[in-house]
Formats: C-alpha cells, sequence, structure tokens
C-alpha cells in the first residue's frame, strides 16, 4: 500500500442492520450467509492490507504437492491484527463483531483469533471438520465469521455446511484430516442433514457459523486465489476449558497465553470487540 492508503483505513463501526430472520436462521441452522457485511469500496482497502501483510508473513512455500492434506486445503496466517497495523482495523471492527454477538445472543464478544485463509489455484478440498476441536474454550457459544476479499464463485471452494449438525456438540478428537472427511461425510449421510452450500459469494459478503458446526469447502478448481479473512468470536465472560488434546494446548499457549484452564479467557489477545 501507498502512504496515502495507510493513511486512511475505512472505518467499521457503523452498525449492520441484522435481520431477525438471520438471526432465527443461524440458530436453527448454525451458520448463516449474510450480503454486503463491508461494501465494495471497504474490502478493497482492507483487501490490499492484508494481500500485503500475508506477502511478509506467509512461511510455506512448498510446491501443493509436498504438503499433507491441511496443508493443501490453504495456506493459513493468523493473528494479523497484531501484526500489522492496517489490518487491525478490520479485525477489531464493531461492525463486524456486533453481528457475531447478536448472532450468539450476547451482548460482549471477544476475539479469539483472526486467520487469512487463501486456497491457492489447484488447492485441495477443505475435509469436514469442526472448528471448536480446536479451542480450549469452555463454552458451546462461540461463532467464526468468513469473508471473501474477492468475488469467489463455487470452483474455487466456498463453504459447505451440515445444517442442524452444531446441536450435537463435540464429536471428538477429530483434526482437519483425510480422517476427519472420511468419518463426518459419514456421520452426516447417517444423520441425514441437509448439506448447505453458501454458492457464489461478493467481495464483502461474509458467512457465520458456530463452532460445533459441520463445515468444509472444495478445492479451487479456478485459475485465482480464494482470498478469504476468517475471525472468531466467543462470549465475554467465558472460562478457559480443558486442553485436552494437543490442538488445545497449543491453541492454549497461543491465543490465551498466561492463562489456565477455569480462568477468565480475557487475555491481551482477547479484546472485547461489541
Amino acid at each position: 500500500m501507498s502512504a496515502a492508503e495507510k493513511s486512511y483505513m475505512p472505518d467499521l463501526a457503523s452498525e449492520y442492520p441484522l435481520a431477525e430472520s438471520l438471526i432465527e436462521s443461524y440458530g436453527r441452522d448454525g451458520h448463516v450467509l449474510i450480503r454486503g457485511l463491508l461494501s465494495p469500496a471497504e474490502v478493497s482497502v482492507y483487501r490490499q492490507a492484508i494481500l500485503d501483510a500475508v506477502a511478509e508473513l506467509s512461511k510455506d512455500v512448498r510446491p501443493l504437492e509436498e504438503r499433507d492434506t491441511y496443508g493443501k486445503a490453504f495456506l493459513q496466517i493468523m493473528n494479523l491484527w497484531v501484526q500489522d497495523e492496517n489490518v487491525r482495523p478490520f479485525v477489531l471492527s464493531k461492525r463486524i463483531a456486533t453481528v457475531a454477538a447478536q448472532l450468539m445472543g450476547v451482548v460482549g464478544a471477544r476475539l479469539y483469533h483472526d486467520q487469512a485463509l487463501f486456497k491457492e489455484p489447484g488447492g485441495g478440498p477443505t475435509p469436514w471438520h469442526q472448528d471448536q476441536h480446536y479451542w480450549p474454550l469452555d463454552t458451546d457459544n462461540t461463532v467464526t465469521m468468513w469473508m471473501p476479499l474477492v468475488m469467489a464463485d463455487t470452483s474455487m471452494g466456498t463453504m459447505r455446511f451440515a445444517s442442524g449438525s452444531h446441536e450435537v456438540g463435540y464429536l471428538g478428537d477429530m483434526p482437519i484430516s483425510d480422517q476427519s472427511e472420511a468419518m463426518f461425510e459419514q456421520f452426516v449421510a447417517e444423520r441425514g442433514y441437509r448439506i448447505t452450500e453458501s454458492g457464489a459469494m461478493a467481495a464483502g459478503d461474509a458467512t457465520f457459523h458456530s463452532g460445533w458446526t459441520l463445515h468444509g469447502a472444495q478445492g479451487n478448481g479456478s485459475s485465482t486465489m480464494r482470498e478469504v479473512m476468517t475471525i472468531i468470536y466467543y462470549p465475554d465472560g467465558t472460562v478457559v476449558g480443558p486442553a485436552d488434546n494437543d490442538n488445545r494446548k497449543a491453541d492454549l499457549a497461543a491465543w490465551l497465553p498466561g492463562l489456565a484452564p477455569g480462568q477468565l479467557a480475557a487475555s491481551e489477545l482477547n479484546p472485547l470487540v461489541s
């Protein structure tokens, strides 16, 4: 970004008029698609800031064929907000956080972490999984916002959800892998969950899904990078849960530094954002 561009980052504090029907849909299905959460002008500026940060911070430059299933699914850069001042207003956006809080049915939402998820041309599918497998948070009420920074059609690997699967809760120690795809594909079929595709999404549209909602994405069959930014939220007042798998142990150290199970989940990396 130029010096002039860096001096102006759009204010994302204005309220998004969230229809009650969208809140009801989220509660029923465990996910919802929200159109136009950011305007084209807003997302254009933040896209460039995020692209610059990802280019600076990306470490995995191995060819796709040398990566495992997780590595083929996307390039993943976390907590850009503490590493880049131009991305920070996006991640700490009151507009986005307030939508998250409304969907969770709470007044205050805290940031867990952000992550850029860039699926390269030819990048593999994202297997079925539950996000909250990774999070040592003692609550069933968490939400992930997923926003494309470019026009994303189905060939690029937009989201798919098993509608209603959030109601089952934690399905065990099953990180993103070929095994999670096989296990949860069978689970979804046996339970008869409706698979809902987000379909084509414009830059600035967003999906929100519960931490327990089974979801994934197809591979990127296009010639364009699928540029996506995500932000994870949980209710203010949540306490740290058990670090009962290796991923939760790693997350506890990384995103809830200095805290232990049973303590209030409110480290310096978890600001109140709504």
